[in-house]
Parts: C-alpha cells; sequence; structure tokens
C-alpha cells in the first residue's frame, strides 16, 4: 500500500523512469567519499535534521555499488517530490558521485539520467564502451546511414511476402503492419522483424504463409478463431476488423483467437480502432521471456496490453508496450547496434542483472535469462505490478483459447536444439462510442484533458516538454517522412540482400538496391 501511495505521488517523470530502475547485485567492495565542490547542488546537504534521517548517512566506510544503489532508490522512494526540496537533492547528488566512483557502477544505468533530468545533476561519465561486432563491421553513425523511401520499402517487404506464396492481399497487409512500425519509429518491429521472425520461420517450417482463418465459435458480440500457424501479420487485421465490425453493430465486440504467430505491433490494431471511431484493445502472449516476481525462470511473454482512444488531437492515444522493463526486440536491436544492454532488463539464473547483450540473446533462447517486469526485480519498485499486467495478458491469451504457455511456445525443441511451431493467442477488443456518446463530444473531451497534460508544469531540468502515448510516434512520423523514409542500417541491408539474392524472382526486380 505504500509503495502504491509513493508512485501516485511523484512527478510524472519520475514514475515514468521508476520502473526502469532495478537493483544491481554486486560483490565489489570500494572505498567512498563524499564529493566536495563549490557548486551548490552538487555540495553534500550541511544538515542532518529530519529529511536526511530518512537517507543512508554518507560514510566514508567500505560500500559496494549496489548499496550505494539502494541508498539512492531510497532517496527517490521515501521522498516524493523530493526533487523540489533543495537538501534532498543535495543528498541525492552527493550519493550519486559515490555511486558514479564505485567499482561495478554501470555508467548507463538509467539513475544517472533520472539524476541529469529531474535532479539537475550533471556529471562527467564515461560513455559506455560499444562491443566488437565479431564480423567486423562497424555500426555506422545514425548520419551516414542510408534513407529508403517507405513505399519502396513497403513494396520490398511485400514482393518478399509474395515470393513465400502469401497471396496478393495479405501480402498487401502484412506489409503494411510492418511498415507502420518503421513509421512510428518502432525499429524492433518493422523491417528489422522481416528476415528473423517472419522469414525464417516460414523457412523452418514453423509457420505457414498463407492459411485459412476459420471461425470456432461465434455470437453477435464474441467469437474464437484459429489462425492454424498463418502469418499473425494478416491474422490479428482480420480479428481486429471483426471485432469492430460487431462493435458497430452491437456496441461491444471481442474476438479472441489461437494458434496464431507474431502480430507485429500491437499499436496498429488498436489504431484500427481509433480510425474508426471506437476504442480498442488487444493484447498477445509470446515466448516465456520474464520472469514472474522473485523468480528466475521465464515464464511469461513481453504481453503487450495495448489501448488506443480516439481524441481530438492529429494523432489518436495509443499506449503501445510491453509488460516489461525491455523486450526482446529492443534487445536485438541493441545487438545489431552493438551496444550493451542496460542493466535492470534482464536476470540470469543466478539472479545477476546482464549486460552483455548478445550472451543475453543466446541464453534466452536456452532459457538461462530472462525479462525483468515492469518495475523491476523483486518488489522494492513495484515489480509485482508488471508481473500482474503481465499475467492478465497470459491469461487472456490461453484460457478462452485452451491455448499453450511457457515452453509449449518457446520455440526451440530443448531435446533437438531444433526450431519448434509458437502457436500463440491473442484477443482483440472494440467499444463503438456513437452507442454511447457523440464521437465529437469524446474527441473533445479526450484531447482537452491530454493538453491539459502536455501544459502541466514542466520539471525545471527537464526537455521542457510533456507527451502523452501516441504523440512520440508521431514525431517519429513526422520527422521520418520529413527526411524522406528510414534509415536502414548495416544488418538490415545486409537482410535486404540476403532475401534478394535468395528469394525466387527478387533478384529481377531489385538488381540494385538504393543503398548498394
Amino acid at each position: 500500500p505504500s509503495c502504491n501511495c509513493t508512485m501516485l505521488m511523484l512527478t510524472p517523470k519520475i514514475a515514468i523512469l521508476l520502473p526502469l530502475l532495478l537493483l544491481a547485485p554486486t560483490t565489489t567492495i570500494i572505498t567512498t567519499a563524499f564529493l566536495t565542490t563549490t557548486s551548490p547542488l552538487l555540495r553534500p546537504a550541511k544538515t542532518s535534521s529530519a529529511i536526511l534521517l530518512k537517507l543512508s548517512t554518507p560514510s566514508t566506510t567500505i560500500m559496494s555499488a549496489s548499496v550505494l544503489r539502494s541508498d539512492l532508490l531510497k532517496i527517490i522512494g521515501e521522498n516524493p517530490g523530493g526533487h523540489q526540496d533543495a537538501k534532498v537533492r543535495e543528498s541525492f547528488a552527493a550519493k550519486l558521485q559515490e555511486y558514479s566512483k564505485a567499482d561495478g557502477a554501470d555508467t548507463s544505468d538509467v539513475i544517472f539520467a533520472i539524476g541529469k533530468a529531474v535532479f539537475g545533476v550533471e556529471l562527467d561519465l564515461p560513455s559506455p564502451a560499444k562491443k566488437a561486432k565479431t564480423n567486423g563491421d562497424a555500426a555506422k553513425p545514425a548520419a551516414d546511414l542510408p534513407i529508403v523511401d517507405f513505399d519502396y520499402m513497403k513494396q520490398f517487404m511485400k514482393e518478399v511476402f509474395l515470393s513465400y506464396g502469401v497471396s496478393p492481399e495479405r501480402a498487401e497487409t502484412c506489409s503494411d503492419v510492418l511498415i507502420e512500425a518503421d513509421k512510428r519509429g518502432i525499429d524492433s518491429h518493422g523491417l528489422g522483424r522481416l528476415k528473423p521472425i517472419y522469414c525464417d520461420r516460414m523457412d523452418d517450417g514453423i509457420l505457414y504463409p498463407d492459411k485459412p482463418i476459420d471461425i470456432v465459435k461465434e455470437s453477435d458480440t464474441t467469437a474464437l478463431v484459429d489462425g492454424n500457424l498463418g502469418l499473425g501479420l494478416y491474422i490479428g487485421p482480420h480479428c481486429m476488423q471483426m471485432a469492430i465490425d460487431k462493435a458497430k453493430k452491437f456496441g461491444v465486440g471481442f474476438v479472441a483467437c489461437r494458434n496464431s504467430t507474431h502480430y507485429g505491433i500491437a499499436g496498429y490494431y488498436a489504431t484500427m480502432a481509433t480510425d474508426q471511431g471506437c476504442i480498442g484493445l488487444t493484447g498477445t502472449n509470446a515466448r516465456p521471456s520474464i520472469a514472474p516476481t522473485f523468480g528466475v525462470e521465464p515464464m511469461l511473454g513481453t504481453n503487450p496490453l495495448t489501448w488506443g482512444i480516439p481524441t481530438s488531437d492529429p494523432y489518436p492515444f495509443v499506449i503501445d508496450c510491453a509488460t516489461s522493463v525491455n523486450q526482446r526486440g529492443k534487445i536485438e536491436k541493441y545487438s545489431r547496434d552493438g551496444v550493451d544492454t542496460p542493466r535492470g532488463a534482464v536476470i540470469d539464473d543466478q539472479g545477476v542483472e546482464r549486460t552483455d547483450t548478445d550472451g543475453i540473446l543466446k541464453d534466452m533462447v536456452l532459457g538461462k535469462c530472462a525479462l525483468t517486469p515492469l518495475g523491476g526485480a523483486g518488489d522494492k519498485m513495484g515489480g509485482y505490478k508488471g508481473y500482474g499486467w503481465a499475467t492478465t495478458v497470459e491469461l487472456l491469451c490461453t484460457a478462452i483459447q485452451s491455448g499453450p504457455w511457457g515452453e509449449d511456445i518457446c520455440g526451440l525443441d530443448r531435446a533437438t536444439g531444433k526450431p519448434k511451431p509458437m502457436p500463440l493467442g491473442h484477443f482483440f477488443l472494440a467499444i463503438d462510442i456513437s452507442k454511447i456518446c457523440p464521437v465529437d463530444t469524446f474527441k473533445n473531451n479526450a484531447g482537452e484533458f491530454l493538453q491539459a497534460l502536455r501544459d502541466s508544469r514542466k520539471a525545471p531540468n527537464g526537455p521542457g516538454r510533456i507527451w502523452t502515448a501516441g504523440e512520440p510516434e508521431n514525431d517519429a512520423r513526422t520527422e521520418r517522412f520529413g527526411q524522406g523514409g528510414m534509415k536502414v542500417n548495416v544488418p538490415l541491408q545486409k537482410n535486404m540482400q540476403t532475401l534478394r539474392d535468395n528469394r525466387p524472382g527478387l533478384k529481377e526486380k531489385y538488381e540494385k538496391l538504393p543503398f548498394e
């Protein structure tokens, strides 16, 4: 209860960043001391009065990085709004300086970002080193990457799907779902998914390019469908449209799906609903990646719980995120970019928080690593909340469908090491707003509230702007259309070349790709 109250009282910036903070275990012991400086912000507080009685007392005794980090978290958690108190800011600044000099402290730790953005503490930290790529190719700076037109990229992806035998209509739908991710700046779920998630799995025979969608059971407002292990990229849009059509007739539509596969960005389906005057909700389970609170075994998928709400803004309110601190696609992107995974996103079977990106990806396949739920490992930062939401999605994707979960959808036969099918479950809900109130009234009410959030008082040391869900994606869309398309990094260029060179008919149509 006290944890819930604290989170509710925190300012928006801290409330957003806190779930990313995890306690990092370490056995490294060092000698620490307070920073002395002429800066009033970085100078340690001169008082040990009531406010500091709640904080860990600074000391020159031997302390570990994990203890110092615990003290920082305690300052944040026990002092809601404390970033507006000079004494708390001074104590946080001194403790952060100690932590930054401790052996085992991770300079990519999000707690340094909180220090800078919220408490105004900017330390001179070394940049996290990029790991060398085994293929010898250094990642190019973003400014040097080629930009490819969205229409060109969508058509390329469509041609790839056609080469596998996907029907033209479904190939169009599949490519639209993927390119929409890239337009929204969700690079982990666009072109980056084409080869490893869809093409490779079709090559392995664990998902099928063009299977029928069967209706198992149906009522006026509900349906259960079977995707027969076809591409989730066309199964998902079919199911969401069913839910919307039912909502338009009866006010509410709910469709559950079994035996589907990865369906791309969940926000695509929420936006289908908002575009047609509905509130939309969708979720999907996935191969086991998240460990339960106080556990280390991957049991739950990253399981997004995604809402779409129409507003008077030029874009809808769409909250599309995993119920884990991070998700596998983002870690795959870290690998492509040659960077470490931030500490706190992954825990291994020994309870150690991992940052070695490529090692994490390998051990996740073997079940030796797990993602942490929103809020992180344990319960100090509310990890049980993310765990609870991930479980909610898993139940709605398996209980109705009598569908598999855990090891049965891990995608790998542990005995042979060979790929195996991953029959996923989804659910889709649509609520027709016009059956309850005028759509324009709803949109104006929603837009007024969201604008009030954006206009609310900004953190003095923040970026000077408050975003609402759906706005960052709209910003990315505007920027990317302004630059003429999407940037394509070297690993994705190689994926495109591999598909072009090996799929029938593509070599003739794409003799020279834009970056060649």
